[in-house]
């Protein structure tokens, strides 16, 4: 076991580093991650939040449970969390997979600053429309302030001081992936709803109103395809528009049973909305005819079309083919991006164990050595480095995504528990018939439920279908 362990690596606390080749040992073997050196306390108990959200008697749920117990999150402040390594991984993977879809789109990345001046909020009359939800500050030179909760008024005051823009610039679509604020009365659920928070917010800039719905409807289909990568049964439902406005707007929800939004659902699939939208209790698809079912869901993705609503206030124009001032027509398209890492949780894990997307898992591997001082340990050991060695030559981005439990005071069974509630898609055992010859070892495939005994190849040839963003 030593020399398995020599061979390992520790990580710097709190980044996700690239692997790079040990200066001993076996020259380009990647490092390997030790279970017991990842900052990740587990077992945090229910309710030991600071006396917060975990008072007797205020409501929780699943996700933040176990998000808390895996060590995941750790409360700083009521709606505020440190977001540990692990939790950083998942985020970064599910930022990877957004910034395909947005930049298959056309979609640009820039970054707006959170500190927002007064002027442009009260000029579109968000100022006071927002109320007490909007974080708000005064500088040294008694000039207004806000946290954004949104950036519809710094990206089209960007825009309109570009005075030269063309149509032949057009689509314009921005976008960003950053930390937003509001302050909520009453914070709750853990990630699901917090004060601080990372959000994806696209703002698109098109020549003409046909062409913003055709970007509305491409931004829309996006969405749609990544939901579907992740593998979350989400629903697209008619919205309304609420604080930021335009004519037409769309939620994307994953039904579930704590969720805050109540929806209605064609049993068909030819209609679907947040009852907010309904006039009167509407029971019946307006399409199909079939009675409608109700449900909550968790809202994880919004969109919304703008029209000249912000472009007006601001002057964002752009020359036209005749040469003439024109208002770009917009939207505005949101995901949040930590709600979804909660959400996924929060709909996907059962009571007692976490089931991240396998697209998104913080790591997608988790290698169990022999117990230590077991008649197995020395060969299984051996020939646990072998099936690594193999996996990191034949798939290389596997064998940075993987982590060595290395409790091994432990035996096989407690880390397979742990494994199993910590959410790690694969699990690889060297159990007794790692002695045999050929080795064979134990893979859980965890989010499809099943037990097979592999060698090293076949435990390649399994994993060689993992994706990794």
């Amino acid at each position: 076991m030593e020399a398995l362990l020599r061979r390992c690596c520790l990580p710097v606390l709190g980044t996700p580093q690239p692997v790079r080749p040990q200066h001993s040992g076996a020259p380009g073997r990647p490092r390997w991650l030790l279970l017991s050196q990842l900052f990740q306390p587990l077992s945090l108990p229910v309710g030991a939040e600071g006396g917060w959200e975990g008072r007797p008697g205020e409501p929780t749920c699943r996700s933040q449970r176990l998000m808390l117990q895996g060590g995941l999150i750790h409360p700083a402040s009521p709606g505020c969390y440190c977001y540990l390594p692990p939790t950083v991984r998942a985020m970064e993977k599910l930022i990877r997979v957004v910034d395909e879809e947005m930049q298959a789109l056309g979609g640009q990345k820039l970054n707006l600053p959170s500190l927002s001046s007064a002027e442009p909020w009260r000029a579109s009359g968000r100022w006071d429309q927002m109320g007490p939800e909007l974080f708000r500050l005064v500088d040294r030179h008694n000039h207004s302030y806000c946290l954004g909760p949104t950036h519809e008024e710094a990206v089209t005051e960007l825009v309109a001081s570009q005075s030269n823009l063309s149509y032949k610039q057009l689509p314009l679509r921005l976008y960003q992936v950053t930390r937003k604020f509001r302050d909520e009365p009453k914070p709750r659920f853990g990630l699901l709803r917090s004060r601080e928070f990372y959000m994806k917010d696209m703002y698109t800039f098109d020549a003409s109103e046909e062409a913003a719905r055709h970007t509305y409807g491409q931004v829309c289909d996006a969405y749609c395809r990544l939901f579907s990568r992740l593998g979350l049964p989400f629903v697209k439902v008619q919205a309304a528009t609420g604080s930021i406005g335009g004519t037409t707007s769309h939620e994307f929800q994953l039904p579930a049973d704590i969720g805050e939004d109540r929806l209605v659902l064609c049993p068909e699939g030819h209609f679907a909305a947040n009852v907010e939208t309904l006039n009167g209790e509407q029971t019946s698809c307006p399409t199909c005819g079939e009675r409608l079912t109700k449900t909550k869901g968790i809202e994880v993705g919004h969109t919304f079309f703008l029209g000249t609503k912000y472009s007006s206030v601001s002057n964002a124009v752009f020359s036209s083919h005749e040469n003439k001032p024109q208002l770009a027509q917009m939207g505005c398209y949101g995901l949040g991006v930590t709600r979804i890492l909660a959400a996924s949780i929060e709909v996907l894990s059962t009571e007692d164990s976490i089931r991240w997307p396998s697209l998104i898992a913080p790591y997608q591997l988790c290698f169990i050595p022999p117990k230590r001082g077991s008649k197995e340990e020395e060969e299984g050991v051996a020939r646990l480095e072998q099936v690594y060695d193999y996996l990191a030559k034949a798939l290389p981005h596997l064998a940075t995504d993987s982590v060595l439990d290395d409790r091994t005071q432990l035996t096989i069974g407690k880390r397979l528990k742990d494994a199993n509630k910590l959410g790690y898609p694969y699990v690889v055992i060297a159990g007794k018939r790692a002695c045999e010859d050929p080795p064979v070892f134990e893979v859980w495939n965890q989010n499809a439920g099943e037990v097979l005994f592999l060698t090293k190849e076949g435990v390649t040839e399994l994993l060689s279908k993992v994706q990794v963003p």
